[in-house]
């Protein structure tokens, strides 16, 4: 990714471009992804496509879920979670994008997560 910029020092202008690499970028993205579905940077698959000239992300990934003989004792477990997974994966998508975008300046179109696996997680509180 290519962003030519000008970046005032001290009242004058310097020309030049910055570069942020594709492996820069989607460490980046696992990580934000990571983070946003509790499991590690590491378990997250990134790739990027072409999207009319903004990038499109697409994440492959565990999630980490409460114990389920937890969670038959006691449902409010999952609302500790942050919901159902598919309100946690569509709550992440907007997290992601804003986070990717917040530290790399990279304009992304979308973000698509496919849920690969679950991953029991102790924590969880009751809300």
């Amino acid at each position: 990714m290519n962003m030519t910029a000008e970046t005032p020092v001290r009242g004058t202008a310097l020309a030049g471009h910055n570069r942020i690499s594709t492996q820069a970028l989607t460490s980046v993205a696992r990580a934000a992804a990571g983070e946003a579905l509790g499991v590690p940077a590491h378990d997250v698959r990134a790739e990027w496509s072409d999207d009319d000239g903004l990038l499109a992300l697409s994440l492959v990934m565990p999630v980490a879920v409460p114990n389920l003989t937890m969670v038959l004792r006691d449902p409010g477990r999952i609302a500790g979670f942050g919901g159902s997974i598919w309100d946690r994966a569509v709550a992440a998508k907007a997290q992601i994008l804003g986070r990717v975008t917040e530290l790399t300046g990279a304009q992304l179109s979308r973000v698509d997560i496919r849920i690969s696996g679950a991953t029991m997680r102790g924590g969880g509180r009751v809300r």
